[in-house]
């Protein structure tokens, strides 16, 4: 009777935590436009889901294309990053609770004018929406990811170096193992899953020590665990997906996540939203 007691003790407080108590959730969601997710329903599950934070990117709007219910939805604080060019890029972040300190842009005039960069700061732990560039629509395209990621590195040490917590959360463009992407063999030499592309992401995982929240707890999980479908060849129907959306955290926040899930009950976008629970109290 002692054992099963302790035992039912153990079920209940795990099943509370994970509704929330002392949990810190965080959803991040590339909207591929912030007024068509919007027409989606988007904000009304936004709003009834347990999340502390949610990060979303590509706008593809500026301030004055967003209404007051877009900009400040009731109940959420938040901050953005625009593209300087319109119908393009943009990032954000609503929190439920006022955040300590905002930051627009990391510091790179190339990238800061394409709207990719917004963190928030709650006492310890710093929350970052992020949007790396695409290479796939032109060769150009593909050189500016490679500036991009030369240009973030130091970034993501300065922020490692600050003592400070943080999770980036967004999408980051590139599918990092084979059990990421549904047609790993076809995309080898395809934007997105280049092998200079993929060691880059290792070397933020297995040298630096930068945790990868969904593969921390879903190591080897595979069709499940895709976030993006192309719009051709039904991709989406069949589940020919890639998993380019992360919650990337310093080491110790990133093995607190407790539970991660991938919403597809519902599309609002080309992307599917990733929700992460860490245990800790954040705010």
């Amino acid at each position: 009777m002692v054992a099963i007691f302790f035992l039912r003790i153990a079920i209940i407080s795990n099943n509370a935590a994970l509704k929330g108590i002392d949990m810190f959730t965080v959803i991040s969601a590339n909207l591929n436009g912030i007024r068509s997710a919007a027409n989606k329903g988007f904000f009304q599950w936004m709003n009834e889901q347990p999340a502390d934070v949610v990060c979303v990117q590509e706008l593809k709007a500026q301030q004055a294309d967003l209404s007051d219910g877009l900009l400040r939805p009731a109940g959420w604080h938040s901050a953005f990053q625009y593209a300087d060019k319109k119908g393009y890029s943009g990032v954000g972040i609503y929190s439920r609770h006022a955040p300590e300190q905002v930051y627009i842009g990391f510091g790179s005039d190339e990238f800061d004018a394409e709207g990719r960069y917004v963190r928030m700061d709650f006492k310890e732990l710093s929350v970052v929406s992020l949007y790396l560039p695409s290479g796939s629509s032109a060769p150009e395209r593909q050189e500016a990811k490679f500036r991009f990621l030369d240009a973030f590195v130091p970034h993501m040490q300065a922020l490692k170096d600050t003592g400070r917590e943080f999770i980036l959360c967004g999408d980051w463009n590139i599918a990092h193992q084979e059990i990421d992407l549904k047609n790993w063999k076809g995309n080898l030499k395809n934007s997105g899953f280049l092998p200079e592309e993929r060691a880059w992401m290792t070397q933020r995982l297995q040298q630096e020590g930068w945790v990868d929240a969904y593969r921390h707890l879903h190591p080897d999980t595979t069709d499940e665990c895709y976030t993006w479908w192309s719009n051709r060849g039904q991709a989406y129907a069949k589940n020919v997906g890639w998993r380019i959306d992360y919650q990337i955290a310093t080491p110790e926040t990133g093995v607190r996540a407790r539970s991660a899930s991938i919403y597809k009950a519902q599309r609002f976008s080309d992307h599917a939203p990733l929700t992460v629970a860490y245990d800790m109290k954040a705010v």
